[in-house]
Protein backbone atom coordinates (compact mmCIF):
# COMPACT_ATOMS: atom_id res chain seq x y z
CA UNK A 1 0.00 0.00 0.00
CA UNK A 2 0.99 3.80 -0.65
CA UNK A 3 -0.63 6.87 0.05
CA UNK A 4 -0.86 10.53 -0.69
CA UNK A 5 -2.03 13.08 2.08
CA UNK A 6 -6.00 12.14 1.33
CA UNK A 7 -5.80 8.64 1.09
CA UNK A 8 -3.70 5.08 1.54
CA UNK A 9 -4.47 3.30 -1.39
CA UNK A 10 -4.97 -0.89 -1.27
CA UNK A 11 -4.80 -2.55 -3.89
CA UNK A 12 -5.78 -6.11 -5.52
CA UNK A 13 -5.20 -7.43 -9.05
CA UNK A 14 -5.71 -10.74 -11.12
CA UNK A 15 -5.44 -11.59 -14.32
CA UNK A 16 -5.91 -15.25 -15.86
CA UNK A 17 -5.77 -16.27 -19.74
CA UNK A 18 -9.57 -17.94 -19.68
CA UNK A 19 -10.71 -20.84 -20.37
CA UNK A 20 -10.47 -20.79 -24.42
CA UNK A 21 -7.70 -18.64 -24.75
CA UNK A 22 -3.68 -20.16 -24.94
CA UNK A 23 -2.11 -16.45 -24.81
CA UNK A 24 -3.27 -13.89 -22.41
CA UNK A 25 -3.01 -10.81 -24.46
CA UNK A 26 -4.19 -8.34 -21.45
CA UNK A 27 -1.57 -6.42 -19.39
CA UNK A 28 -1.96 -4.54 -16.67
CA UNK A 29 -0.28 -2.01 -14.13
CA UNK A 30 -0.33 -0.73 -10.38
CA UNK A 31 2.01 1.99 -9.36
CA UNK A 32 0.37 3.42 -6.03
CA UNK A 33 3.53 5.74 -5.64
CA UNK A 34 2.39 7.47 -9.26
CA UNK A 35 -1.24 6.96 -8.09
CA UNK A 36 -1.62 5.54 -11.15
CA UNK A 37 -3.56 2.15 -12.58
CA UNK A 38 -4.05 0.59 -16.12
CA UNK A 39 -5.69 -2.05 -17.45
CA UNK A 40 -4.85 -3.18 -21.08
CA UNK A 41 -6.14 -5.64 -23.65
CA UNK A 42 -4.52 -6.52 -26.63
CA UNK A 43 -5.95 -7.62 -29.79
CA UNK A 44 -4.52 -9.40 -33.01
CA UNK A 45 -2.98 -12.67 -31.47
CA UNK A 46 0.37 -14.12 -30.47
CA UNK A 47 3.27 -11.58 -30.94
CA UNK A 48 0.51 -9.10 -31.65
CA UNK A 49 -1.90 -8.05 -29.35
CA UNK A 50 0.11 -9.45 -26.62
CA UNK A 51 2.94 -7.06 -28.08
CA UNK A 52 0.64 -3.91 -27.93
CA UNK A 53 -0.72 -4.55 -24.13
CA UNK A 54 2.71 -4.72 -22.93
CA UNK A 55 4.20 -1.63 -25.21
CA UNK A 56 1.53 0.27 -23.30
CA UNK A 57 2.45 -1.02 -19.86
CA UNK A 58 6.07 -0.79 -20.64
CA UNK A 59 6.23 3.28 -21.41
CA UNK A 60 3.47 4.35 -18.84
CA UNK A 61 5.72 2.37 -15.98
CA UNK A 62 8.21 5.43 -16.89
CA UNK A 63 5.12 8.40 -16.02
CA UNK A 64 6.89 9.33 -12.48
CA UNK A 65 5.98 11.05 -9.45
CA UNK A 66 3.57 14.21 -10.98
CA UNK A 67 3.74 17.55 -9.79
CA UNK A 68 -0.18 18.30 -10.32
CA UNK A 69 -2.99 16.38 -11.58
CA UNK A 70 -2.19 18.02 -15.06
CA UNK A 71 1.17 17.14 -14.81
CA UNK A 72 0.38 13.47 -13.68
CA UNK A 73 -2.15 13.57 -17.37
CA UNK A 74 0.62 14.74 -19.43
CA UNK A 75 3.08 12.65 -18.51
CA UNK A 76 0.34 10.06 -19.03
CA UNK A 77 -0.27 10.72 -22.46
CA UNK A 78 2.73 11.35 -23.61
CA UNK A 79 4.26 7.93 -23.03
CA UNK A 80 0.67 6.56 -24.42
CA UNK A 81 1.89 8.66 -27.82
CA UNK A 82 5.09 7.03 -27.45
CA UNK A 83 3.07 3.33 -27.05
CA UNK A 84 0.89 4.07 -29.76
CA UNK A 85 3.74 4.79 -32.34
CA UNK A 86 5.65 1.96 -30.98
CA UNK A 87 2.59 -0.81 -31.64
CA UNK A 88 2.27 1.05 -35.20
CA UNK A 89 6.06 0.38 -36.16
CA UNK A 90 5.53 -3.20 -34.93
CA UNK A 91 2.16 -3.91 -37.00
CA UNK A 92 4.47 -2.55 -39.94
CA UNK A 93 7.24 -4.98 -39.42
CA UNK A 94 4.49 -8.07 -39.13
CA UNK A 95 2.68 -6.86 -42.13
CA UNK A 96 -0.68 -8.69 -40.50
CA UNK A 97 -2.65 -5.96 -40.70
CA UNK A 98 -4.31 -3.99 -37.80
CA UNK A 99 -3.32 -4.74 -34.36
CA UNK A 100 -3.36 -2.48 -31.06
CA UNK A 101 -4.70 -2.56 -27.34
CA UNK A 102 -8.16 -0.94 -25.62
CA UNK A 103 -6.55 0.61 -22.96
CA UNK A 104 -8.46 2.03 -19.34
CA UNK A 105 -6.54 3.73 -16.91
CA UNK A 106 -7.19 5.42 -13.43
CA UNK A 107 -5.09 8.40 -12.28
CA UNK A 108 -5.22 9.90 -8.94
CA UNK A 109 -3.39 12.98 -7.69
CA UNK A 110 -4.27 14.53 -4.32
CA UNK A 111 -8.20 14.14 -3.89
CA UNK A 112 -9.04 14.47 -7.64
CA UNK A 113 -9.07 11.07 -9.95
CA UNK A 114 -9.19 11.09 -14.06
CA UNK A 115 -10.33 8.02 -16.40
CA UNK A 116 -8.79 7.69 -19.31
CA UNK A 117 -9.64 4.81 -21.84
CA UNK A 118 -10.20 4.09 -25.41
CA UNK A 119 -12.24 0.56 -26.14
CA UNK A 120 -14.17 -1.40 -24.35
CA UNK A 121 -12.00 -2.36 -21.15
CA UNK A 122 -13.83 -0.40 -17.83
CA UNK A 123 -13.69 1.44 -14.70
CA UNK A 124 -16.52 1.53 -12.51
CA UNK A 125 -16.43 3.80 -9.09
CA UNK A 126 -18.45 2.13 -6.20
CA UNK A 127 -19.45 4.55 -3.69
CA UNK A 128 -21.77 3.70 -0.52
CA UNK A 129 -22.97 0.67 -2.32
CA UNK A 130 -24.25 1.78 -5.37
CA UNK A 131 -21.69 1.26 -8.40
CA UNK A 132 -21.33 4.04 -11.37
CA UNK A 133 -19.49 3.24 -14.82
CA UNK A 134 -17.46 6.03 -15.16
CA UNK A 135 -16.57 4.94 -18.61
CA UNK A 136 -18.57 4.72 -22.18
CA UNK A 137 -17.33 1.62 -24.66
CA UNK A 138 -16.03 2.40 -27.29
CA UNK A 139 -17.89 -0.17 -29.25
CA UNK A 140 -20.37 -0.28 -32.09
CA UNK A 141 -23.20 -1.48 -30.12
CA UNK A 142 -22.87 1.68 -27.60
CA UNK A 143 -23.07 4.13 -30.55
CA UNK A 144 -26.25 2.16 -31.86
CA UNK A 145 -27.79 2.19 -28.36
CA UNK A 146 -26.94 5.88 -27.97
CA UNK A 147 -28.60 6.85 -31.11
CA UNK A 148 -31.52 4.74 -30.16
CA UNK A 149 -31.24 2.37 -33.11
CA UNK A 150 -31.39 -0.76 -31.08
CA UNK A 151 -32.90 -1.26 -27.70
CA UNK A 152 -31.14 -2.77 -24.48
CA UNK A 153 -32.73 -5.51 -24.77
CA UNK A 154 -31.82 -5.96 -28.18
CA UNK A 155 -28.17 -5.24 -27.37
CA UNK A 156 -28.08 -8.14 -25.01
CA UNK A 157 -27.42 -10.73 -28.17
CA UNK A 158 -26.42 -8.59 -30.88
CA UNK A 159 -23.91 -10.13 -33.16
CA UNK A 160 -21.26 -7.23 -33.23
CA UNK A 161 -21.40 -6.18 -29.74
CA UNK A 162 -17.81 -6.58 -29.21
CA UNK A 163 -16.82 -4.72 -32.62
CA UNK A 164 -14.57 -1.90 -31.36
CA UNK A 165 -14.62 1.69 -32.54
CA UNK A 166 -11.61 2.76 -30.85
CA UNK A 167 -7.66 1.35 -29.63
CA UNK A 168 -4.37 2.05 -29.01
CA UNK A 169 -2.12 1.21 -31.54
CA UNK A 170 -4.69 1.71 -35.03
CA UNK A 171 -4.96 5.17 -35.22
CA UNK A 172 -1.83 7.69 -36.32
CA UNK A 173 -2.40 9.46 -32.56
CA UNK A 174 -4.13 8.28 -29.77
CA UNK A 175 -7.76 8.87 -29.60
CA UNK A 176 -9.09 8.82 -26.00
CA UNK A 177 -11.80 10.03 -23.54
CA UNK A 178 -11.53 11.51 -20.52
CA UNK A 179 -14.01 11.80 -17.50
CA UNK A 180 -12.73 13.29 -13.76
CA UNK A 181 -14.12 13.51 -10.38
CA UNK A 182 -13.38 13.98 -6.70
CA UNK A 183 -12.85 10.95 -4.89
CA UNK A 184 -13.66 9.81 -0.85
CA UNK A 185 -12.67 8.17 1.32
CA UNK A 186 -14.06 4.39 0.98
CA UNK A 187 -14.32 4.64 -2.52
CA UNK A 188 -13.38 1.24 -4.50
CA UNK A 189 -12.15 1.43 -8.24
CA UNK A 190 -12.64 -1.37 -10.51
CA UNK A 191 -10.94 -1.59 -13.63
CA UNK A 192 -11.39 -4.88 -15.97
CA UNK A 193 -11.12 -6.25 -19.25
CA UNK A 194 -14.02 -7.22 -21.27
CA UNK A 195 -13.64 -10.58 -20.59
CA UNK A 196 -14.73 -9.95 -17.21
CA UNK A 197 -17.76 -8.32 -17.57
CA UNK A 198 -19.05 -10.19 -20.82
CA UNK A 199 -19.53 -12.83 -17.95
CA UNK A 200 -20.40 -10.61 -14.57
CA UNK A 201 -23.23 -8.11 -14.24
CA UNK A 202 -22.60 -4.90 -12.90
CA UNK A 203 -24.65 -6.64 -9.78
CA UNK A 204 -22.15 -9.06 -9.70
CA UNK A 205 -19.26 -6.57 -9.24
CA UNK A 206 -21.23 -4.22 -6.75
CA UNK A 207 -21.94 -7.49 -4.89
CA UNK A 208 -18.07 -8.91 -5.16
CA UNK A 209 -16.53 -5.46 -4.21
CA UNK A 210 -18.40 -4.69 -1.67
CA UNK A 211 -18.22 -7.27 0.39
CA UNK A 212 -14.32 -8.30 -0.06
CA UNK A 213 -11.09 -6.45 0.54
CA UNK A 214 -9.37 -5.27 -2.87
CA UNK A 215 -7.45 -8.72 -3.16
CA UNK A 216 -9.92 -10.92 -2.46
CA UNK A 217 -12.41 -8.97 -4.40
CA UNK A 218 -10.30 -9.17 -7.59
CA UNK A 219 -9.95 -13.47 -7.61
CA UNK A 220 -13.33 -14.03 -6.72
CA UNK A 221 -14.40 -11.90 -9.56
CA UNK A 222 -12.05 -13.55 -11.57
CA UNK A 223 -13.09 -17.26 -9.67
CA UNK A 224 -16.39 -16.89 -10.91
CA UNK A 225 -15.66 -15.42 -14.33
CA UNK A 226 -13.85 -19.28 -15.04
CA UNK A 227 -16.92 -20.94 -13.52
CA UNK A 228 -19.01 -19.26 -16.06
CA UNK A 229 -17.31 -20.29 -19.01
CA UNK A 230 -14.33 -17.22 -19.82
CA UNK A 231 -14.51 -17.08 -23.10
CA UNK A 232 -11.66 -14.48 -23.42
CA UNK A 233 -8.59 -13.33 -21.12
CA UNK A 234 -9.68 -11.80 -17.82
CA UNK A 235 -8.37 -8.84 -15.87
CA UNK A 236 -9.55 -6.77 -12.81
CA UNK A 237 -7.93 -4.62 -10.68
CA UNK A 238 -9.76 -3.19 -7.71
CA UNK A 239 -8.60 -0.15 -5.48
CA UNK A 240 -10.08 1.19 -2.29
CA UNK A 241 -9.37 4.55 -1.20
CA UNK A 242 -8.59 4.39 2.88
CA UNK A 243 -7.81 7.32 5.08
CA UNK A 244 -4.15 8.24 5.01
CA UNK A 245 -2.00 7.58 8.00
CA UNK A 246 -2.37 9.89 11.11
CA UNK A 247 -0.10 13.03 10.20
CA UNK A 248 1.74 12.35 14.30
CA UNK A 249 2.40 8.62 12.90
CA UNK A 250 4.63 10.34 10.19
CA UNK A 251 6.17 12.59 11.69
CA UNK A 252 6.72 9.96 14.96
CA UNK A 253 8.13 7.24 12.40
CA UNK A 254 10.61 9.98 10.87
CA UNK A 255 11.69 10.94 14.41
CA UNK A 256 12.41 6.97 15.30
CA UNK A 257 14.52 6.66 11.84
CA UNK A 258 16.20 9.74 12.57
CA UNK A 259 17.52 8.59 15.90
CA UNK A 260 18.60 4.77 14.96
CA UNK A 261 20.38 6.03 12.18
CA UNK A 262 22.34 7.97 14.45
CA UNK A 263 22.85 4.96 17.15
CA UNK A 264 23.74 2.53 14.16
CA UNK A 265 27.47 1.95 14.24
CA UNK A 266 29.64 3.68 11.75
CA UNK A 267 31.55 1.08 9.84
CA UNK A 268 34.69 3.45 9.71
CA UNK A 269 34.64 2.82 14.15
CA UNK A 270 35.37 -1.16 13.45
CA UNK A 271 38.53 -2.43 15.29
CA UNK A 272 41.51 -3.25 12.73
CA UNK A 273 44.30 -6.02 13.03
Amino acid sequence: MANNEYFTFETGQVSDVGCRRTVNEDSFMTREDFGLWVVADGMGGHAAGDYASQAIVRELMSVGVAASGEDLQARFMERLTRANERILDHAAELQRGTIGATLVALLVHGNRYSCIWSGDSRVYLLRGGVLVQQTRDHTEMQELLDNGAITPEEAVNWPRRNVITRAIGVTPVPHCDIVTGTAEIDDTFILCSDGLTEHLSDADIAEIAGALPPKEACKAMVDLTLERGARDNVTVIAMRCLPPPPVEDEETQALLEAEAADRAPDASDGETA
